[in-house]
């Protein structure tokens, strides 16, 4: 009997705080109150719960077949291949690109993500383990430089621009900007533009992230709120609102005051059901193409309806891939996704957001139901709404459907944050043609407080041969999957990566971002500052060659 109650007593430690309800509500309730009024809640969050440790599962007994680097034992990857370092001491390098000579360049974003103190955006050569600046933007953009690639005897960068909105610019060796798209609204919050890439027709290739994480300008982005009050999240193509509003606290006015807010639009503003919001060519949430000799006239959206989309490759035949940030677990709209994803692009098509998670089931589906404290108090039309989670789009009246699962290409753990990706040439053998994810990893009771372990900070490999969703596998990671600063072995191991592409020399090139640490101390000392010390001159370029 002793032993039962026990049980009984753990369990209801585990319902209590998993659910939020807390152990003050334990000893008032008692044990059966609490595993009462937990409980129903609790079975969804669970259900979740345990998708999500399956997954992590498998993926820990996919990465027993990795072998210790001779170079870097930390690191782990596949008999037959090895690591090295091309150089560290970066400052928040986010890309590498070489030229028709084959000479390579990184760039050093001037920033993490958006302007840091004392950082510099600039494009580097590295040569011998060295690097010799070449041009320096500072005071010529704004940061972060988060995309380059190279066309044509110049390079081309993503950024934003002074007012804080996504832009892409031409970057010759001299140092001339010229600026070829810009106003994209959403860079205005925390997405901004990504990668960028000429695909095979010619045409520029840009991926465009989205305002904030569920549809709302929420606590999440209350930073961003206050630096730029009007940044929202942009959509392709006209669509209509069900007229979903969230209640919180007045932010922008430093007040306790409460304020509504509706979707698609900026802080405070409240919608109404039917309300209509119009597409843009200039949108977030989406891959945008046009051509070079005439870019603001000939952008439009090529897919729509992601998240925060990082990265593009083709492969042999010719298909496009896309690597999306997906759903933060995190007040006001949270959404408990179980994955976040990388996709077979199809033109034209609509990826889901903010209605759907990563593997396209809808987020109102029940064994996804989030703990209803963390979702703010919802109204439509001025009227109190049951605390749970609404569809934001009128899916029928704005000419949208569930998105085809065919189209997931491998889904990765949740928080991971699948980043940039590239496709192994023939000389990989049997890893030729195949889809590499650099998976920048977690960010520890941002992305979702209730993580126990960390998530991605490794480079995962995707088959792109077969339709519909395929194993994300492990290449490379540290012995633990986690930062290798994390391990107390920095410099030593992975840590953030960012982008990974293939040289012209056949081997493997990744761009390791910088340690991070989570301060939410920030919020209070900074005034809503995004609460990350990102630490500079810890950036590194790993090269990975087949032996």
């Amino acid at each position: 009997m002793e032993k039962k109650n026990q049980k009984l007593l753990k369990t209801s430690l585990a319902v209590a705080l998993a659910s939020g309800i807390g152990i003050a509500a334990l000893r008032k309730k008692g044990v059966k109150g609490v595993m009462k009024a937990g409980m129903t809640e609790n079975i969804s969050m669970t259900n979740t719960m345990v998708k999500e440790k399956m997954f992590g599962v498998k993926q820990e007994i996919a990465s027993r077949k990795l072998k210790p680097s001779s170079n870097f034992p930390l690191i782990h990857l596949p008999k037959g291949y090895e690591i090295e370092k091309v150089i560290d001491g970066l400052t928040y390098p986010t890309s590498v690109a070489w030229d028709d000579e084959g000479n390579l360049y990184v760039a050093e974003a001037g920033g993490a993500f958006k302007d840091e103190e004392g950082a510099e955006a600039r494009i580097l050569r590295i040569e011998n383990g060295q690097a010799t600046e070449v041009v320096n933007l500072t005071g010529k953009i704004y940061p972060a430089i988060s995309g380059m690639t190279w066309h044509d005897g110049a390079f081309y960068i993503t950024h934003r621009e002074m007012d804080l909105s996504g832009a892409v610019s031409k970057v010759t060796m001299d140092g001339e900007v010229t600026q070829l798209i810009g106003g994209i609204v959403d860079a205005k919050s925390d997405h901004q533009p990504n990668d960028l890439r000429v695909g095979r027709d010619g045409k520029m290739y840009v991926c465009s992230g989205i305002g904030g994480n569920s549809g709302f300008m929420d606590q999440n982005v209350m930073a961003a709120v206050k630096q730029s009050p009007d940044g929202h999240p942009t959509v392709a193509k006209d669509i209509v609102l069900t007229g979903v509003n969230i209640e919180l606290p007045n932010f922008l006015k430093d007040s306790p005051d409460l304020i509504q807010t509706g979707a698609f639009v900026p802080f405070g503003t409240v919608t109404t059901p039917g309300q209509v919001i119009e597409g843009r060519n200039k949108c977030g949430g989406a891959i945008l193409a046009f051509d070079l000799d005439d870019p603001e006239g000939t952008v439009k959206p090529y897919a729509w309806g992601f998240r925060n989309i990082i990265g593009i490759a083709w492969n042999k035949a010719g298909d496009m891939f896309a690597s999306v940030n997906g759903y933060d677990n995190a007040p006001g709209r949270p959404i408990k996704d179980v994955y976040d994803g990388t996709y077979r692009v199809k033109k034209d098509s609509w990826y889901g957001w903010p209605d759907f998670l990563a593997n396209f089931d809808p987020v109102t589906d029940e064994k996804y139901r989030p703990i209803s404290s963390s979702i703010a108090p919802v109204y439509i039309d001025g009227k109190r709404q049951e605390r749970k989670l609404y569809f934001l789009i009128d899916h029928e009246a704005s000419g949208l459907k569930q998105p085809d699962k065919s189209l997931i290409a491998g889904l990765h753990e949740v928080n991971s944050s699948p980043s940039k990706v590239d496709i192994a040439p023939e000389s990989w053998g049997e890893y030729a043609d195949q889809l590499f994810v650099a998976e920048f990893g977690n960010m520890e009771w941002l992305t979702n407080p209730a993580r126990d372990k960390p998530a991605g900070s490794r480079i995962s490999v995707i088959n792109t041969k077969k339709n519909g969703p395929q194993k994300v596998q492990p290449f490379i990671q540290n012995e633990e999957p986690a930062p290798a600063s994390h391990l107390g072995k920095q410099g030593e191991g992975i840590e953030r990566p960012y982008d990974v592409k293939f040289g012209p020399d056949g081997s493997m090139y990744i761009v390791d971002f910088s340690s991070l640490l989570v301060n939410l101390n920030r919020l209070v000392r900074d005034k809503g500052a995004f609460p990350v010390d990102f630490h500079m001159k810890t950036g590194i370029v790993w090269k990975v060659t087949k032996k």
